[in-house]
């Protein structure tokens, strides 16, 4: 060794090492840095819980049906029930056309000559009326024995002067809360069509008129829904005077109660039975229920690890769980369910699927933390990749990921409640936000009364003009 290597600054022995090992640790880092990078690029709405919008112009191709290929042969099955545009045996109008001239002879054609005809007819809308004017008299009467003066009293309902009927204020509280037109362009529709002239503060008055008749009946959902056997459960943000609240919904496939709350983790009360949902884990802390997991939400995930990640034993969870799925689907359409003895090989198929993963996973190389400052210890728990989490989900959850299996009841995946909450991003995509508070509050009211009337069967508009207990006495919950 060159005795001058001290003086002209030279590194010792233990300071390479020092920075070997530092740069080791750096270069693993920005290794990991890199790859969770490149899996955020990889992933889609087709592989993770990201919306379709996120996808931008390389959409991924269509995720497959989870049902497993037929001998059916595509479309309306014999015996379906179609559609298609008849002609009626008494049509509104007729409009007789008759040839101008005998084409052999060249002589004029009567319509007394007529030896038969062929029709074809043309299904329109008829051109928007005027509206009806009913004006309502209340009389005073003055008696013949004892000279008094009586009047009549109005009918509930009819309170002013002059105002709209319940129809015209059905009519736009569905454009408005249905089919989610902006107030403006609402009230433009309505000027066109019908000649009305609504202002924004009118609309805004039959919005909240709605809601408050609608109170009772949410009510009796809210309390349906709570206590069914089986329900779906799932949230998303909302916003509301400039701030991130969240609107919940609880729904079955008869009924569907959104609410509006300040925090996410506000879980509706009185709940029993069994919860579907997507594994956010405040649903835990619900007492006297069993849970379901959304396996659509898995198979995603699934998808993720095996694009991304090439984990084998991920491909064979996401067939194991399909072919699950499509048993169950079967035995359903036959009007029963898996014999124990199917079940019994999906779930000792899954305990081995998963310990292989495990195995997997625990003989990789650990996870070097991020840097900390020197002398400090990282606090926390240690950290794992993305697939040993998702396996020590499916360990420690297994009945709750296959309860679809022996209980006909429960689906396979949350799709009802993603379903009903779909429509609400739609919303805040169209109008924006919530200006207050009430206007949201009002507007989970009608959503939950419009949803419910859609699945039982209801002309919506019709309902939203009727009594509400009339209504109330009609749910059906199966």
């Amino acid at each position: 060794m060159n005795p001058d290597a001290d003086s002209l600054g030279e590194p010792s022995r233990e300071e390479l090492i020092a920075l070997i090992r530092a740069q080791a640790a750096e270069i693993a880092a920005l290794k990991a840095r890199i790859a969770e990078l490149e899996r955020r690029l990889g992933l889609n709405s087709s592989n993770s819980g990201k919306p379709p919008s996120s996808d931008g112009l390389k959409k991924p191709p269509r995720v497959s049906s989870l049902r497993e290929p037929s001998d059916k042969p595509s479309g309306g099955q014999k015996g379906h029930q179609g559609e298609t545009l008849r002609q009626v045996t008494e049509p509104d109008r007729i409009v007789d056309h008759y040839p101008p001239s005998c084409t052999a002879c060249g002589a004029p054609v009567t319509p007394a000559m007529s030896a038969g005809h062929s029709a074809r007819q043309v299904f329109d809308l008829p051109e928007p009326a005027a509206l009806v004017v009913t004006e309502h008299r209340a009389h005073d009467c003055r008696c013949s024995g004892c000279g008094a003066r009586t009047r009549a009293w109005f009918p509930d309902g009819i309170n002013a002067p002059v105002q709209y009927g319940p129809r015209i204020a059905a009519f736009v509280t569905y454009l408005l809360h249905y089919q989610l037109l902006p107030e403006d362009r609402l009230a433009e529709l309505m000027a066109d069509l019908f000649g009305v002239k609504l202002a924004a503060a009118t609309i805004a008055r039959m919005s909240r008129t709605c809601a408050a008749r609608l109170q009772d009946f949410v009510i009796t959902v809210r309390d349906l829904v709570a206590g069914a056997p089986v329900k779906h459960m799932d949230e998303t943000g909302f916003r509301i005077g400039g701030k991130t609240q969240w609107l919940h919904v609880a729904s079955t496939i008869w009924l569907t109660f959104y609410r509006v709350c300040a925090r996410r983790g506000s879980l509706l009360a009185n709940v029993v039975g069994i919860v579907v949902h997507d594994h956010w884990k405040p649903y835990y802390t619900m007492s006297g229920v069993l849970h379901a997991l959304c396996n659509a939400h898995h198979l995603r995930e699934l998808k993720a690890l095996i694009d991304i990640e090439k984990e084998d034993w991920a491909r064979k969870m996401h067939r194991l769980l399909r072919r699950a799925c499509h048993a169950v689907n079967l035995a359903r359409e036959r009007g029963g369910v898996l014999k124990p003895r199917l079940i019994a090989r999906f779930e000792r198929r899954y305990e081995a699927i998963v310990a292989e993963g495990l195995a997997f996973h625990e003989a990789q190389s650990p996870l070097r933390p991020d840097a900390a400052p020197q002398g400090c210890r990282r606090r926390g728990r240690k950290a794992r990749r993305t697939g040993h989490n998702l396996l020590l989900r499916f360990a420690s959850r297994r009945d709750d990921v296959l309860r679809f299996l022996a209980d006909p009841n429960v689906p396979f995946t949350n799709n009802q409640a993603e379903r009903d909450v779909r429509m609400m991003k739609v919303k805040q995509k169209i109008s924006g936000s919530f200006r207050s508070l009430d206007g949201a509050l009002d507007f989970a009211v009608i959503r939950s009364f419009i949803s419910t009337a859609k699945k039982q069967g209801w002309n919506v508009i019709k309902a939203l003009s009727q009594d509400v207990q009339i209504h109330i006495c009609a749910l059906r919950t199966s």
